[in-house]
């Protein structure tokens, strides 16, 4: 198979890149980035990086080409300086290079979303998650699979926000509650990512919560 990654730099998009260097099914992996990566030194010679800029897509559509897209791109309102830059990473950029892919015939993508996406959320970055993943939908890909995980298990991070609260969310799972909600991860996800691409599902598959496990 032949992939094509967006969103390498973030922590899943990172533990993605190792998944796939040594999954021997993935021959080749066009990586899509606005910095270097750091790539797994393992299969090395299978990731081909393309340094762009994604509201040029005139200079960099015709590498979106291959058997799926991987998208795990993302990032936070602090990191990129409000909602409205927020939106145009999550929902443009990712958005741009989904059409690009179908544009080239690229039959399957698999995306990072969020447990309770949803477009009509009152919350912020609950409806931006809702409305790429509804808009992603239009697009037609033959397969398209969706992971809503819930807090993730990052390493190392800064954001002190998602260290507290994934040590609530523990602590809260160590007495029986909120399990469906009990934080991941990052690696589980990447390999569940690249395990159900293999899976080729028809149609729109929606893998939520815990079922993500099933699957890595």
């Amino acid at each position: 198979m032949n992939a094509i990654t967006i969103g390498s730099t973030g922590a899943v998009g990172r533990d993605l890149l190792t998944v796939l260097a040594a999954d021997s099914d993935y021959e080749r992996v066009d990586v899509l980035v606005r910095r270097l990566p750091k790539l797994p030194q393992e299969h090395a010679e299978k990731f081909h990086v393309h340094i762009i800029d994604f509201e040029q897509p005139e200079a960099w559509q015709h590498f979106v080409q291959g058997d799926v897209l991987f998208s795990s791109l993302g990032t936070s309102k602090k990191r990129a300086g409000g909602k409205q830059p927020q939106w145009r990473v999550d929902h443009d950029y990712q958005l741009a290079v989904a059409k690009a892919a179908r544009e080239n015939g690229v039959p399957q993508m698999v995306v990072i979303s969020s447990v309770g996406a949803d477009p009509k959320s009152s919350f912020f970055y609950l409806r931006l998650k809702g409305e790429i993943e509804k808009d992603l939908q239009t697009l037609g890909f033959p397969a398209l699979t969706i992971l809503r995980p819930p807090s993730l298990i990052r390493h190392p991070t800064k954001r002190l926000t998602e260290t507290l609260s994934v040590k609530v969310l523990q602590a809260l799972n160590a007495i029986g509650l909120l399990k469906h909600m009990k934080p991941m991860k990052t690696l589980d996800v990447a390999k569940a990512m690249a395990r159900l691409a293999k899976e080729r599902t028809q149609g729109t598959n929606i893998v939520s919560g815990q079922d993500i496990l099933f699957h890595r």
